[in-house]
């Protein structure tokens, strides 16, 4: 999410299993923890009031039974953990509907959103959906609803049999932190599989507004295992990369990491 300005990645402390709850379920989890991306720095929030609501919780406490209890007829598969801009913990769950016949289509179309301490919960439009909300909409569902632009834009049978102009995403994604919101970023290459893009995908996750940058440029993996050449007697593992906008020339950014999973260089 981003936060005070910061992209980071925020969790709930756990319960350790049923008799945990059952011994602490009184006093409930007492923080959540934040992790810094750009320097790793990890933080644990302690709360005035702990968290009564969360995925470690049993019975009418488990967040799932206690918005379904709420919304029976909602269909939503699971809520994500985010805080407010004062650190106030949250449970995200986007609600779906059918847009095509009763089966297909799937999309979002409200959100639902529980205070994580006191279970109070309130239902929102798309258009009414709080700005420090960050992740309204699922990546994977994002990138599906992308590779079906990409290869159905002209056509089934075109993308069965002469594939002219068909696109697709490229094997991976990862995310972006810009003017608060957080945002999907992918590659867009074409059906070949040349080892290059033709583009760059950028979906807003709260609001799903996205934009297609047509940009060639080599794909991700090339970069990847570029990166990794530089480097070829250390083993160093690459993540997938960020992608930066550098005297505005696209600029892939990755980080190196060893066998332990410690980040050791950057490229």
């Amino acid at each position: 999410i981003d936060f005070q300005d910061r992209p980071v990645r925020v969790t709930p402390l756990e319960y350790n299993g049923f008799f945990k709850w059952l011994n602490n379920k009184s006093e409930g989890i007492p923080g959540y923890i934040t992790v810094d991306m750009p320097t790793g720095e990890t933080t644990l929030h302690k709360l005035d009031k702990n968290i009564k609501y969360s995925k470690s919780d049993r019975f009418g406490r488990d967040i799932a039974r206690h918005l379904t209890k709420q919304y029976p007829t909602k269909i939503f598969y699971q809520a994500s953990f985010e805080v407010d801009e004062e650190g106030n913990p949250y449970w995200i769950a986007p609600t779906y509907k059918k847009t095509i016949g009763i089966f297909g289509g799937e999309d979002v179309d409200a959100v639902l959103v529980a205070n994580a301490i006191t279970g109070e919960t309130k239902e929102y439009e798309l258009d009414e959906v709080p700005t420090w909300i960050d992740r309204v909409y699922d990546a994977d569902k994002i990138i599906r609803q992308i590779d079906n632009w990409g290869t159905l834009e002209n056509g089934c049978i075109n993308n069965m049999f002469s594939q002219k102009g068909v696109l697709k995403s490229t094997k991976g994604y990862n995310y972006l932190a810009i003017n608060d919101d957080v945002f999907l970023y992918t590659g867009i290459t074409s059906a070949s599989k040349d080892n290059s893009n033709v583009g760059f995908m950028l979906t807003n996750l709260r609001t799903k507004e996205t934009k297609f940058y047509e940009i060639s440029s080599a794909d991700e993996y090339s970069a990847m295992e570029s990166a990794k050449g530089e480097v070829q007697e250390k083993e160093y593992k690459s993540t997938f990369p960020i992608l930066l906008n550098i005297n505005n020339k696209p600029t892939y950014m990755m980080a190196l990491k060893d066998n332990a999973e410690l980040i050791k260089a950057y490229a």
